[in-house]
């Protein structure tokens, strides 16, 4: 398939493609100072390409992943567990932000849980465990446990 053709019908622009390519992620069929040609299968690795970015990995990481189609299982159960740490960050702040909207203190500074909140996202480790145990005061001996 021709680059305009390829371009036209994933919407990936011309110039991506050809930066895919000089990143090793898509292979031209056609010679040097040919037009690029692609195989018939470049759809589905374009769909691959953007679902790792969409999850979070790296154009060099997807690279790694992409040998003949095949997907690194464990890369991918890395990038999930990340995932999931990253939810559970949000959802701590989630609810933070709602007490504070729901908080009967007329100053939220005055807040003991707001307080905490302010102090754990200050610090840049905001999780639920923090939350729940007490705040930036404490320090974890260990990592989480995985259930």
């Amino acid at each position: 398939m021709d680059i305009a053709d390829v371009a036209k019908r994933t919407g990936v622009p011309a110039s991506t493609l050809r930066y895919y390519e000089k990143k090793g992620l898509l292979k031209s069929l056609a010679g040097r100072g040919q037009r690029r040609q692609f195989a018939a299968d470049v759809a589905d690795r374009l769909a691959l390409i953007a679902l790792g970015q969409a999850a979070g990995f790296s154009l060099d990481e997807v690279g790694a992943m992409l040998v003949d189609l095949q997907v690194d299982r464990q890369m991918l159960i890395a990038k999930a567990d990340e995932i999931d740490a990253r939810v559970k960050r949000l959802q701590a702040m989630s609810k933070g932000l709602r007490h504070a909207a729901q908080c009967p203190e007329d100053d939220h500074l005055a807040c003991p849980k707001f307080q905490r909140l302010m102090k754990l996202s200050a610090a840049g480790v905001l999780g639920e465990k923090h939350l729940h145990q007490g705040g930036p005061g404490k320090t974890r001996s260990q990592p989480p446990r995985r259930t």
